[in-house]
């Protein structure tokens, strides 16, 4: 635990803004967050959710080093833990489970963004809801139907016929 910082935050708040350094990864213990990009035509695409358990930072950002291309904010009141690139490396370093832990975490999250990807390209807008509904129910209760139809791709009014 001395590798990590605890960090609250509250509802709307950012984690991660566009354009600014990311120095952490983060583990949510409490409450939900939402990644995403905006075009520059104003657009917001999102691009995960985050709730207990999961991971989420600018991994571009975090891991190269650049600017973040991404906002994270809450939708919830949330409590995280901060791992440094630094810290992550030290303990992966010195614990080969750690590294190992990292790296099966890593795959895990490809093969959940190529499923995202392959959803987007190959379903339709029900097919993306019942996908949506089967692999994270409960995010049907805790994310607004504005957030989840965005997330979706479609308007809101299309997902309250779909639900």
């Amino acid at each position: 635990m001395e590798h990590f910082t605890r960090k609250k935050l509250k509802k709307h708040q950012f984690l991660v803004q566009s354009g600014s350094s990311v120095q952490n990864d983060y583990f949510v213990l409490s409450g939900l967050l939402k990644a995403y990009y905006t075009n520059d035509e104003g657009k917001e695409h999102i691009l995960q959710f985050a709730m207990e358990d999961w991971w989420v930072t600018d991994y571009q950002a975090y891991f190269k080093r650049i600017k973040a291309t991404t906002d994270i904010d809450c939708l919830e009141d949330c409590e995280v833990l901060c791992l440094s690139l630094q810290n992550r490396d030290k303990l992966c370093a010195d614990l080969q489970k750690i590294e190992h832990f990292f790296r099966v975490k890593s795959n895990l999250g490809y093969i959940a963004l190529q499923r995202r990807i392959l959803s987007l390209l190959d379903r339709d807008a029900k097919g993306r809801y019942e996908e949506l509904k089967t692999l994270y129910p409960s995010l049907l209760q805790r994310v607004p139907k504005t957030i989840l139809a965005a997330y979706l791709g479609v308007s809101r009014e299309t997902l309250s016929r779909l639900s």
